[in-house]
């Protein structure tokens, strides 16, 4: 692998994960599986696929057992070699060894930009990327990888795009940008969540970026904004007055594991698309078809 200029990756994991309770009392959103590995881990790969070799979580009191996953389990390797399976500890202990993995404290639930203020004495080196975990996304290359590329080649900060129908702009960072060609933006504006008529287009922010660590100090300075919070959208507003902001609409394909219901779809779908998985899917979705039937 080409080293990469962006080595550190920041992950915000520090919320109740409410939308997925009881599940989430004692276990974190980011540790619940998506077909047999924890949302967390896609991010963790697409992070090193991307090149980054430090992985920063910014997390809070109940989120111990992502620190565990990340560690060895040399209890849980030894059980797995006596019983002869070699193969599966390998994969095992290959997780630890993904790239270096520190962890930092949001003390106080005030928004995903104080979440990434909390990161700068981790990340403050240089160009950092960004992964939000509830967007697994699968490309290739990966999608981080697309973003440092661009960084690489233009300079400044990068953040990925999707196009969202019209009255989905609230739910997202949507953008004002100019069209460069090859997927790629200028990004003049940014508004936080914005009513479908207010919006300046239908690009949305989605859960990847490669920022600069002047947006640190920026940040620092920044009111709080919608809902009380330290909004990335605002900081990276200001980070633009300083150095050019660019969009990426990336390739590649986006399962959100926000809420039960896209969860639920993003196994689904990628249950269809595993060869041995796929017609249990089809076998469950046929018997319920029939059941319904028969009842009719």
């Amino acid at each position: 692998m080409v080293p990469s200029s962006v080595r550190s990756c920041l992950f915000p994991v520090a919320g109740l994960g409410t939308r997925f309770l009881p599940a989430t009392k004692e276990v974190p959103k980011e540790m619940i599986p998506l077909i047999d590995r924890p949302l967390i881990h896609y991010g963790v790969e697409e992070a090193a696929g991307a090149g980054c070799r430090e992985m920063v979580f910014v997390t809070s009191r109940e989120k111990r057992s992502i620190e565990d996953y990340f560690d060895r389990s040399f209890d849980l390797e030894r059980a797995l070699r006596r019983r002869g399976k070699d193969k599966l500890c390998q994969t095992i202990a290959e997780i630890s060894e993904l790239a270096s993995f520190s962890y930092v404290r949001q003390r106080e639930p005030l928004g995903l930009g104080h979440a990434v203020l909390c990161g700068e004495p981790l990340c403050s080196q240089g160009y950092f990327g960004v992964i939000l975990p509830d967007d697994v996304m699968i490309g290739d290359p990966p999608v981080l990888s697309q973003l440092v590329s661009v960084h690489e080649k233009m300079g400044g900060s990068v953040i990925a795009l999707e196009e969202v129908e019209a009255d989905e702009t609230s739910r997202y960072g949507i953008v004002r940008a100019t069209y460069s060609g090859e997927g790629l933006w200028r990004v003049t504006d940014l508004v936080e969540k914005p009513l479908p008529q207010e919006a300046p287009s239908r690009l949305a922010i989605m859960g990847r970026y490669v920022l600069s660590p002047r947006l640190f100090d920026l940040l620092r300075d920044l009111p709080r904004g919608r809902g009380g919070e330290i909004q990335l959208t605002d900081g990276l507003r200001r980070l633009l007055e300083e150095e050019p902001i660019w969009g990426v609409t990336y390739k590649g394909r986006r399962y959100d594991c926000g809420t039960r219901e896209s969860w639920l779809r993003a196994t689904v779908s990628l249950a269809l698309e595993d060869p041995s998985l796929r017609e249990i899917v089809l076998d469950v979705v046929r018997k319920e078809a029939m059941t319904e039937l028969t009842e009719c």
